[in-house]
């Protein structure tokens, strides 16, 4: 099992000073990865349901607060020598796919090979329209097509590609990525379309866990989810060992446990023990990149939560 960290990049994250030092204390941790998540502008007037919350609204609209993801990990790579840096994750549709790819690109070759492509179509359709991009209605079928134009970016002397949403010829680009054959791609989203992406066109699976309308905050819930990603690798002719297995728990709660609906305490909340046994579980139904969410408004409370989560979790799994 590998962890990992996630951080919206506002608040100490936003601060140069601070956020190397976040960098650099979650790579001395042995966090696995580092991952930050994706808004470029906030609309005044957001009424897009926030898929996260059962009211529909997200926590962050109000400030409009955010550094750009991409530059952001440029930034992460020079103050850090072994972690991965993942987009986590990438809203496709925000930036050009030639020039997107080619950022990325940027970053995993200034990082010497340590970046994995979270990736997923948004839920903001005012960000996206502010930004030039498609329409809203399209983005399921645009990230397809983003996400084979990277690969042929990525690997081929003579790029060409000609669909419905992307098009390129004639072009050169390079250099190549320092991964072989390119950075991992990890599909985000929860519904059944992302399962079927990650599974047909993904090098991972990367949902959020607390989506009510596609929950998976058990482990049976995420098996369950799984398997419809290996269906869809294996109607692909795909092998399913091939995709990487992650969950972002943005509600890990270390210490008081919180209740479900239902009564229960919830997963990845409360003593470290119980946390243990959820990791154990979770991991039986084939987890294997487990991240925490790490946000804070105050730098020595993100500290203070990253160096808990390594002592009382991370080094207890064997």
């Amino acid at each position: 099992m590998q962890f990992g960290l996630h951080l919206g990049i506002r608040g100490p994250a936003a601060d140069p000073d601070s956020l190397r030092i976040i960098a650099t204390e979650a790579e001395v941790l042995g966090f696995a990865h580092l991952g930050f998540s994706d808004h470029v502008v906030i609309a005044e007037q957001v009424d897009s349901p926030y898929p996260y919350t059962k009211s529909g609204r997200w926590f962050a609209e109000d400030s409009g607060e955010c550094l750009e993801q991409i530059t952001t990990l440029g930034f992460v790579a020079a103050a850090t020598r072994s972690i991965r840096l993942l987009t986590s994750v990438m809203v496709l549709p925000h930036r050009p796919p030639v020039l997107t790819a080619k950022m990325l690109n940027t970053v995993d070759v200034l990082s010497k090979g340590r970046l994995t492509v979270g990736l997923g179509v948004g839920w903001m359709a005012e960000e996206i329209a502010l930004l030039g991009g498609p329409s809203f209605a399209d983005r399921g079928k645009v990230a397809d097509e983003y996400i084979q134009a990277f690969r042929v970016l990525w690997t081929e002397d003579q790029p060409r590609f000609h669909g419905a949403h992307v098009q390129f010829e004639d072009l050169k680009f390079f250099p190549k990525p320092v991964q072989s054959p390119h950075p991992p791609l990890w599909i985000g989203g929860e519904a059944k379309a992302a399962r079927r992406r990650a599974g047909r066109l993904g090098d991972g699976w990367y949902p959020v866990g607390n989506n009510p309308k596609a929950p998976f905050d058990t482990a049976e819930r995420y098996a369950a989810g799984l398997a419809d990603v290996t269906a869809a690798a294996e109607t692909a002719g795909r092998n399913p060992s091939d995709i990487a297995r992650g969950l972002f728990v943005i509600w890990y709660k270390s210490g008081e446990a919180e209740k479900t609906p239902e009564g229960d305490r919830r997963s990845f909340t409360g003593p470290a023990d119980a946390i243990l046994e959820d990791i154990g579980a979770y991991r039986e139904a084939g987890l294997e990149h487990l991240v925490i969410g790490g946000e804070s408004d105050n730098l020595e409370q993100c500290l203070d939560r990253m160096r808990r989560f390594a002592s009382d979790i991370m080094r207890r799994v064997t």
